[in-house]
């Protein structure tokens, strides 16, 4: 909003004030930013799928300049000596629509030179991005300079950037963005030195290569720095990590003769830097024109392996450490290098406030306890949770917009944290793990739900309404979503598969001859649990050297009945509560178990809840006796899973025993659990759901046309 009103006042605003503006601004950020600038040690995180430079070189050397007036153009032919003079080559970017006209003898000239010419803007005004509207007509005129000039690269003026919206303008690469550069009026940086990729949907896109270099202007008039000594910190750091040192300089404010005026500075110090660069990596670095990195990048990495930089914000009324679903979606952004920060629950009094996780950035803003006795204790909860992430991604967004926000449920509600981002033009998903209208329909009785369940209802119909897409967990739930809240063309199923990449098949260590049954999870009353603690009470008389481990967490209240119920059975030497196993280590609990159990109710949330556990099983070769729920019934068959009868306790004894006994049948559903999970896990999905982020991402102007000027932006 300031930059907005910045730009609106700046052409009345006389030099000295905007730059003293400018100046102090700047100051006021030097010191708080000390950390991470000129040199923030997390850009240097080279792309999973990085090839390196070519020729083995050290590091990629790329030099561009922005010609903003009439000064700047008279002094094209001047930067261009000096550049060949130490062996390098570089790019220059003009205003189409300024203070002088791009004729085709300075193309030409630098064409034959080996230097490069891209667009830098249309108008030199701060005004591209201002509207949608605005920014098509301009779009159109910036693609027909791109067109009649042979060029094909772009930066905005003033490093203003949308990169959601610039693949209209149809550009190779775009130089609009920086690493980490706290002085711009735009700083949100894009925190890495390497080029990326920034999707447009199926194959097309452009490539982002942020400079790395602070510019010139900054660093002399902003900054006031007599010497070229953080260009050269900053140089020998990228050399040293294998980066992209990409500095944009500017003719305008190089003074070649007499004494600089108020925007110049002796041009003797880039003259000092580019000599330094020859002397001291001319063998080892890569020095290129921005078209050859951008060709470069597009040629040796595969589309679908290309990095990206999207900002993703998740928010999630859970402990992010424990929540498999969450943590699959935002360690599969971060692996292909978006930017992703979590807004989460901690589970205990040691966790940090802000922890980085497999490159997701956690923000553990408050803490669950799961004694919710009553509707009040629950809603309360959630609603400060609610008020503390709106505050918290409201800040992050101002600092670093996101271009997307993920919010899971429950509650529903919980999209209005992201109001902020929403309104600014971020886009947002509404994650569905449960349907909350029946969840809490089951957790609490009487007139209680009465009243809620048609508010919840409502409630869930708004948030659908208030998002831009839905992502439901199955099927069953979408089709009834569809019915009662959802719009059809904005919702999605992404089932919660497993990640194979994630689940490694452990082998069995256990050697005590124990029979052992497993449940891990959470205790909702939903679950079943008592149902297969009775179930196994009728186990042990078929199979007497039997345990049951439970592994997870619930309330104190259903604990306590849980604990109860196996002290009245005379089961304490032979049903354990072992407490809740890590997330990264329950795969191989799992593996040392002789059964898993699903003992759902068949009630209005049970019977259509998916369970992933069924799957954790099967990865792990473990055979599982399964609660025939209209939802389980959908997704396996009786060759897969030993089904029966829900809420019938015998019925379940009965299924155990027969997995136990029948070694035959235990191989064949073994051998069916893996070529499941082969034919569905998270690999399927996870292109589906990348896909759901670049479409969101990126602005596709339904709607707006505009008619690009017919007057060419060359001079005939």
């Amino acid at each position: 909003m300031l930059t907005t009103i910045y730009y609106l006042i700046k052409p009345i605003l006389p030099w000295r004030v905007r730059v003293g503006l400018r100046q102090w601004r700047a100051e006021r950020r030097r010191k708080p930013y000390a950390d991470v600038w000129p040199i923030d040690p997390s850009v240097s995180t080279k792309p999973s799928s990085w090839p390196g430079w070519p020729g083995g070189k050290k590091f990629a050397f790329v030099l561009t300049h922005d010609v903003e007036g009439l000064k700047g153009y008279e002094r094209v032919s001047k930067v261009v000596e000096l550049t060949r003079r130490f062996g390098f080559r570089s790019s220059f970017n003009f205003v189409p629509k300024g203070e002088y006209k791009v004729n085709r003898e300075m193309l030409d000239f630098l064409s034959s030179s080996g230097f490069e010419a891209g667009v830098h803007g249309f108008e030199h005004d701060g005004k591209l991005y201002r509207s949608k509207a605005r920014f098509a007509a301009k779009a159109a005129q910036i693609r027909n300079t791109l067109k009649s000039w042979g060029a094909c690269g772009f930066r905005s003026p003033l490093m203003q950037h949308r990169l959601a919206w610039m693949h209209k303008l149809g550009c190779e690469y775009d130089l609009s963005t920086f690493d980490v550069d706290p002085f711009e009026p735009q700083a949100d940086g894009m925190a890495t030195m390497f080029p990326f990729w920034v999707s447009a949907g199926g194959n097309s896109g452009f490539v982002e290569l942020p400079y790395s270099l602070v510019q010139d202007f900054t660093l002399f008039t902003i900054l006031g720095e007599k010497t070229i000594d953080i260009w050269k910190k900053k140089l020998d750091w990228i050399a040293e990590h294998g980066g992209m040192a990409l500095i944009n300089t500017h003719p305008d404010y190089m003074c070649f003769n007499g004494e600089p005026a108020r925007d110049e500075f002796p041009v003797a110090l880039y003259e000092e830097f580019l000599r330094y660069a020859q002397e001291k990596y001319g063998n080892c670095m890569w020095h290129a024109l921005p078209r050859e990195v951008a060709r470069y990048y597009c040629e040796s990495v595969p589309i679908e392996k290309r990095n990206t930089r999207r900002k993703v914000c998740m928010i999630v009324y859970s402990d992010y450490e424990h929540d498999s679903r969450v943590r699959r979606y935002a360690e599969t952004l971060a692996k292909r290098g978006d930017l992703v920060e979590v807004i989460s629950l901690f589970s205990t009094d040691e966790t940090p406030a802000v922890s980085s996780f497999n490159g997701v950035r956690v923000h553990h803003i408050a803490r669950r306890n799961r004694n919710e006795s009553s509707p009040w204790t629950y809603l309360s909860r959630h609603v400060r949770f609610l008020l503390k992430a709106a505050a918290v991604v409201k800040k992050m967004h101002i600092e670093r917009p996101f271009d997307v926000v993920h919010i899971h449920n429950i509650p529903d509600f919980l999209v209005f944290a992201a109001w902020y981002p929403k309104l600014t033009g971020a886009k947002l998903i509404l994650d569905i793990h449960d349907v909350v209208p029946e969840f809490f329909g089951v957790k609490f009785r009487g007139i209680t739900k009465r009243i809620f369940v048609p508010l919840l209802i409502g409630v869930e119909k708004l948030s659908m309404k208030f998002v831009d897409h839905s992502i439901i967990s199955n099927h069953l739930w979408r089709e009834k979503l569809i019915a009662r809240s959802a719009d059809a063309d904005h919702c999605s199923v992404l089932i919660n598969y497993l990640n194979p990449q994630a689940e490694f098949r452990w082998p069995k260590t256990r050697n005590d001859g124990k029979f052992v049954v497993i449940y891990p999870g959470t205790f909702q009353w939903h679950q079943g649990l008592d149902i297969a603690i009775r179930a196994f009470k009728e186990f042990l008389k078929r199979v007497p050297n039997a345990e049951f481990h439970i592994y997870g967490r619930g309330n104190d209240k259903i604990v306590t009945f849980l604990k109860n119920l196996v002290r009245e059975l005379g089961l304490d030497d032979t049903v354990k509560f072992c407490g809740e196993a890590p997330r990264d280590s329950i795969a191989q609990v799992i593996a040392n178990a002789d059964m898993g159990v699903v003992p759902k109710r068949a009630d209005a949330f049970g019977n259509e809840a998916y369970s992933s556990k069924i799957m954790e099983y099967m990865a792990q070769g473990v055979p599982v006796v399964v609660a025939r729920t209209r939802i389980d019934d959908y997704y396996f068959t009786d060759t897969e899973v030993q089904f029966f009868e829900p809420g019938n306790s015998e019925a379940m004894a009965a299924a155990m025993a027969e997995v136990a006994e029948n070694q035959e049948g235990r191989k064949a559903m073994i051998k069916n659990g893996f070529a499941y999970v082969a034919r569905h896990n998270w690999a399927d999905s996870r292109k589906e759901y990348l896909d759901l982020i670049d479409d969101l991402a990126t602005e596709h102007f339904e709607g707006i046309h505009a008619k690009p000027e017919l007057s060419s932006a060359l001079e005939s």
